[in-house]
């Protein structure tokens, strides 16, 4: 088509770039980026889109963004700005120098309650915004399903929409898109204009233009196009809520007030730099209820949207059963699922009123009209706010069920975001169905019924040029469909590559060419993220994973078996999205929660290693500093492995780079002291007195500690003496007679955190164990599963370990004894390493499957403890929270009375030997401090801290001076009632043990 730009990015050299650089570094007061590790880390988003920056910069503030576009002009640089980079089609990435304002340009600035804005700086997290504004039940109305961590600027470039765009509507304000709510832009020109725009009457308008200069001339052009084009424009825009494709001339007519700051909103940075927005706020109900109504099939949903719509909800999305079924197979909110009513389409239609009832009053009528339809749907009204969170939790979670299913080919975005009118969904859907059809594709349907906006993720074959060029036949056909239906191809993630040259069809080349003239009024250089809705690249250029991807075969360690074996497939999970920014709520990610640096999110680690096999600006492979770096403050915490909305595995890939990168290199010291911790262990254990002189006495322990590379801040823990397996093995039997032959065998796991330093918990869980009637051994002899061995990569040693620990424990596996854990991290290795690192050994599979946590076994076994009367906070490791999950605990904390809550700290920045490193201490105090510690100072001193973890356990201890307990040593207090209430009285002290031991 006309509007496709066929040459490549102008170059820019590395000269040039680093004269740029230069002078950047001299003239603005924030970080200048220009590292090939920088710009890989920036070269994607969520799209299917990669195109390399020139650098990063990351503006003070907007003085700082003003000077370091001024430098980007004299440089000749293209510019780029950018929020948190979560877009899906590909306009927040290109060959141009990005400025970041997600780090510090981001402060609510003024909130006027009155006249309902509120004013903030382009980097404002959406829910910093929403969240103050909530407590005067106000709120905004684009929340996207990113809203935890999305950039106000970043919606504004992108024209986002949300979940809640019908309340917009039902309010009076629009549609819901943020085109919609904002009232005013402070923007920057390329070529230095800084001016506040927004509504302007004709008068306004002929006074800046008899002003003149550049505002003058801006508003001169901007009127002229306007009146050439004002005809068209009413005629050929789609009249739709969702209409995000092309730029927003429909603002510059008379009638929409000429409202400058709107035509600007959704040009995603291809006009302007926005510093600062004032935005709209709409009342939000206090009370909410969720009515959820199955239907057959997604398509009868879609019939019924008018309807549904007709009885004033705030909020109406949609899930199909293609979705559903994706979340079963990976094992995503598989409880929540379960509050579906019966069918294969879903509507969920929120509610919202003064209160609880006027709310469920307002579901249940109509539910009533339902009740009396000829095809009667299943209802089923949810008014628990627990639930409801669950619910939206699944519908928000819908890109992250829709890529990589086991057992399906992969699904990509290019078709996402397609829109019609509401009251047309169900018709379209078919007919898209009957495309796919045509093509052999397949794809989940959900979204934005409510305002007609379709999602989907596509089995395209974007990896071949035959593939290619079948996605590009594809996308004519869907843009005439949904043309036909008076629809846009966007309705929410814009245009940016993706769609940008589709957009004849759906404007004509005449508008085309008015989005032309307008970013030339603002942009004549053509210097903004060019490339991207007007003259865009074409639609399959700069592919990620295109045909042109041939990442090498490497040889590793681990197996990979949910990514066919392979490393490169393993990387390329990442989609984009950004759930790793989030700043609480969740583990991962616990350094870029202490750091807020896109380096340290699981997104930017696994960009880093696909640019290590892409071979573009990293190009040292395995032996790479500059991934070394990303990965250093990896916590291995997994966190990812369940938080991450595809499972990106990030500590089980730092250990496969690290064991390569260190491969015939000499480690750094830490390594030494704290990986090997088994064999060390196992020394000390024979002269426990001894070791402890040397490690906690000065100054022996200074010099041990600078030595081994350990922070000086740190007190080296204890080994104990007698060790776990020596208390059990030198102790009397239960009750004084010989062990009961009857009895089922239970193996307890004694790891080497428990055995050598800590037997405490250990000696708890036997008596746990016995008491509720099993039979319980250890090992007859030393065994490791090698846990402090993986973030380090030490994983020759690993797997030595876990041959030996199969060696010796492969009559139990066969007699099928089941292994019960005491430290979630080695438990988790059980249950996730072991299968990784031995994948076809059938022995490795069946211990696995029999490997629980303490709270697990007893479930499972139905044990019900004594009660303990007594209030206590829970922190989980966060091996358990990834790997084995919550629930358990819970429910033996449960059964135990006790009135506990879950701390949600995410991770206590321990993590094993992480926190002991001297250069990572300051880490792991930020970790800390985030949550756990406050939390833990100011419980009262008879409050229970119970946390499984060892790292966990002695993070507390070592910060806060309060002792935390084990699960089971919380159940062994339970079952010494009065040894229990000498221990209640003080939360610091650990319960005194019995007789026996």
């Amino acid at each position: 088509m006309a509007n496709v730009r066929t040459e490549p990015p102008p170059p820019f050299s590395d000269e040039a770039a680093a004269a740029l650089a230069a002078d950047l570094g001299r003239r603005i007061r924030g970080e200048v980026r220009f590292r090939s590790e920088d710009r890989a880390l920036y070269s994607t988003d969520a799209s299917n889109y990669r195109q390399v920056p020139i650098g990063v910069v990351i503006p003070c503030d907007a003085e700082d963004a003003v000077e370091a576009v001024a430098c980007c002009r004299e440089h000749g640089a293209p510019v780029l700005p950018r929020g948190c980079g979560t877009s899906l089609s590909g306009e927040t990435c290109n060959v141009a120098v990005v400025l970041d304002f997600s780090k510090y340009h981001n402060r609510v600035l003024d909130i006027d309650y009155g006249k309902r804005r509120a004013r903030v700086q382009s980097g404002t997290i959406f829910d910093d915004l929403r969240n103050e504004v909530e407590t005067r039940d106000l709120t905004v109305a684009f929340d996207t399903s990113t809203h935890a961590y999305a950039t106000i600027g970043g919606m504004v470039g992108n024209n986002s929409c949300g979940v809640h765009s019908v309340l917009a509507e039902k309010m009076g304000a629009g549609s819901g898109r943020t085109e919609d709510n904002i009232h005013e832009l402070e923007v920057l020109t390329y070529d230095g204009l800084r001016m506040k725009v927004g509504p302007t009457s004709e008068e306004e308008l002929e006074e800046i233009i008899r002003q003149g200069g550049r505002k003058g001339e801006i508003y001169g052009k901007l009127k002229a196009l306007r009146d050439k084009y004002a005809d068209l424009i009413r005629e050929r825009y789609p009249k739709i809520p969702r209409r995000v494709s092309g730029y927003s001339l429909p603002q510059l007519l008379p009638e929409h007030g000429f409202n400058v700051a709107r035509a600007l909103v959704g040009t995603e940075g291809t006009c302007v730099t926005v510093l600062e927005a004032t935005v709209g706020l709409v009342e939000s109900p206090p009370a909410r209820a969720l009515l959820v109504i199955g239907y057959p099939d997604v398509f009868a949903s879609g019939d019924h949207v008018a309807e549904v719509l007709a009885s004033g909800p705030v909020g109406l999305e949609a899930v199909d059963a293609r979705l559903i079924e994706n979340m079963r197979r990976k094992g995503l909110h598989t409880k929540e699922l379960d509050l579906l009513p019966e069918g294969g389409g879903w509507l969920l239609a929120e509610f919202g009123g003064d209160n609880d009832e006027d709310a469920a009053a307002q579901a249940r009528e109509l539910m009533a009209k339902l009740d009396k339809s000829r095809n009667r749907p299943a209802t089923r009204l949810l008014t628990d706010p627990s639930e409801q969170e669950s619910v939206w939790h699944i519908r928000e979670s819908g890109l992250g069920a829709t890529a990589f299913v086991p057992g399906r080919q992969d699904n990509w975005p290019g078709w996402e975001d397609s829109a019609v009118p509401p009251e047309r969904v169900g018709d379209y859907l078919r007919d898209l169905k009957a495309l796919f059809g045509r093509y052999g594709y397949r794809a989940s349907l959900y979204g934005h019924f409510g305002q007609g906006c379709i999602h989907c993720r596509i089995n395209f074959d974007i990896q071949t040029q035959a593939g290619v060029a079948k996605w590009r036949s594809f996308l004519d056909e869907a843009a005439d469909l949904v043309v036909s239906y008076g629809g846009s191809f966007s309705g929410e993630h814009g245009d940016g590559q993706a769609r940008a040259e589709l957009l004849p069809k759906m404007f004509g080349e005449e508008l085309v060419q008015a989005f032309r003239e307008f970013k030339a009024i603002w942009d004549p250089q053509g210097k903004m993220n060019p490339g991207k809705v007007v003259d865009p690249y074409p639609i399959t250029a700069h592919l990620q994973a295109g045909p042109d991807y041939r990442p090498p075969e490497v040889d590793t360690h681990f197996a990979y078996p949910d990514d066919g074996g392979s490393f490169a497939r393993a990387v390329t999970r990442c989609v984009g999205v950004g759930k790793c920014r989030m700043r609480g709520g969740q583990v991962m990610c616990p350094s870029f929660m202490a750091t807020r640096e896109e380096e340290h999110t699981t997104r930017g680690r696994a960009h880093s290693l696909f640019e290590m096999l892409h071979g573009g600006p990293i190009k040292d492979g395995w032996r790479s500093d500059q991934v070394h770096e990303a990965l250093d403050l990896c916590l291995a915490c997994k966190g990812c492995r369940s938080d991450c909305p595809v499972n990106v595995d990030m500590a089980t890939y730092k250990a496969e780079f690290m064991a390569h990168y260190y491969e015939g290199r000499r480690r750094p010291m830490h390594m030494y002291s704290m990986g090997l911790i088994y064999w060390w262990a196992r020394m000390a254990s024979r002269m426990p007195a001894a070791a402890n002189f040397f490690m906690r006495t000065e100054p022996f322990a200074g010099m041990m500690k600078r030595m081994g590379g350990i922070a000086p801040q740190r007190q080296m823990p204890a080994f104990a003496s007698p060790t776990l397996t020596g208390w059990f093995h030198g102790r009397a039997a239960p009750d004084g007679s010989s062990r009961a032959a009857d009895r089922a065998r239970v193996m307890l796991w004694p790891d080497t955190f428990t055995n050598y330093l800590t037997p405490e918990p250990g000696k708890a869980a036997v008596e746990v164990l016995e008491a509720a009637g099993y039979q319980v051994e250890i090992p007859p002899r030393p065994l490791c599963c090698g846990r402090p061995l993986y973030a380090i990569g030490m994983l020759d040693r690993a797997k030595k370990l876990w041959r030996q620990t199969l060696d010796h424990l492969r009559p139990l596996i066969r007699d099928g004894v089941p292994l019960v854990g005491i430290e979630p991290s080695c438990v988790a290795a059980f249950r996730d390493e072991l299968l990784n690192l031995f994948p076809d050994d059938e022995d490795a599979r069946k211990l696995a499957h029999r490997t629980y946590m303490l709270s697990e076994f007893l479930r499972k076994e139905g044990f019900e403890p004594p009660r303990l009367e007594a209030k206590a906070l829970v922190h989980f490791h966060c091996n358990h929270h990834a790997v084995m999950g919550k629930d358990d605990e819970n429910a033996v904390l449960d059964a135990l009375g006790l009135d506990h809550r879950d701390l949600n700290a995410g991770c206590c920045g321990m993590a094993g030997p992480f926190g002991f490193e001297a250069d990572h201490y300051d880490v792991s105090i930020k970790c800390a401090e985030r949550v756990l510690l406050p939390e833990v100072r100011k419980a009262e001193p008879d409050t229970l801290i119970i946390a499984d973890g060892f790292s966990c356990r002695e993070q507390i201890a070592q910060t806060t001076g309060r002792q935390a307990l084990h699960l089971a040593e919380a159940l062994r207090m339970a079952m010494r009632q009065p040894a229990a209430g000498n221990a209640r009285a003080d939360g610091n002290r650990r319960p005194e043990t019995g007789p026996a031991e």
